[in-house]
This record gives structure tokens, C-alpha cells and sequence, in this order.
């Protein structure tokens, strides 16, 4: 597989986690939260860290109820998706967030917002998945 850098989305309804990582280190990382709920301030600020990191790929988390079933929150995972394929024209996986604001609160290991760590455990999951 040819190296890729990619962007990975915690999505949100106040905030979306946003995380870097490459499928040469396999490592991903948090980079920041955009806090609004303004759909064109978002995508304004993705477009700019789009600009900035220029990735291959991106990947955004699904929200699933515990046993992997869709929930409300799965179509607004889903549309989010679909807008940032239509709106860049990159590719877009997602992968199953189940745990992973969990994960990234004991990974910070205090209450801070977990957003863009969140959005690292997606983006890892699916590096760890590759």
C-alpha cells in the first residue's frame, strides 16, 4: 500500500474531534476540535486543514448503539461523510466509534474535551485494522 496521510473525524452536533495520521507509522494523533455548530464555519476549517496536511484519505467515526445497530446519531455520521466525499472529492471510510470517547478520556486521563482524541482512536482503529 503507497504511503497516505489521513484526516480522522470524531463528528459532533457542538464539536467534531479532528486527528492526523499515516499509514507509514500507523500512528495517528489529535490535532484539534472545531467548536461550532455553523456548518459553514466547519467546513471552512476543514477545507483549511485539508490545505495544510493535503491527505489521501479520510476517516470519519460511526456512531452505533452497543450491540452495532444504526441510531439517530448513525445518519448524521453517515451525511457527514457523504458531504466531505462531495464537497473534497477524497475518499471516505468509516469505522465503528463504539468506545472511543471512553477510550479517549482515559487516555487524557482528566474530563477536558475529548473530541480530537477521539477522533485519534477512530483513526487508529483503522490503522490497526490496515
Amino acid at each position: 500500500m503507497p504511503e497516505e496521510t489521513l484526516l480522522g473525524f470524531d463528528f459532533g452536533t457542538k464539536r467534531i474531534g479532528i486527528a492526523i495520521g499515516n499509514t507509514l507509522t500507523r500512528q495517528a494523533r489529535p490535532i484539534e476540535i472545531i467548536h461550532s455548530e455553523v456548518r459553514d464555519v466547519r467546513f471552512t476549517r476543514i477545507a483549511a486543514l485539508l490545505r495544510e496536511w493535503q491527505p489521501q484519505r479520510l476517516v470519519v467515526g460511526l456512531a452505533l448503539d452497543s450491540h452495532g445497530g444504526e441510531q439517530e446519531a448513525t445518519a448524521r455520521c453517515r451525511r457527514f461523510a457523504n458531504q466531505l466525499h462531495g464537497r473534497f472529492g477524497l475518499p471516505v471510510v468509516l469505522v465503528d466509534e463504539r468506545g472511543s470517547s471512553m477510550e479517549a478520556q482515559a487516555l487524557l486521563g482528566t474530563n477536558a474535551p475529548d473530541d480530537a482524541m477521539a477522533a485519534a482512536v477512530i483513526l487508529q482503529r483503522y490503522l490497526d485494522a490496515m
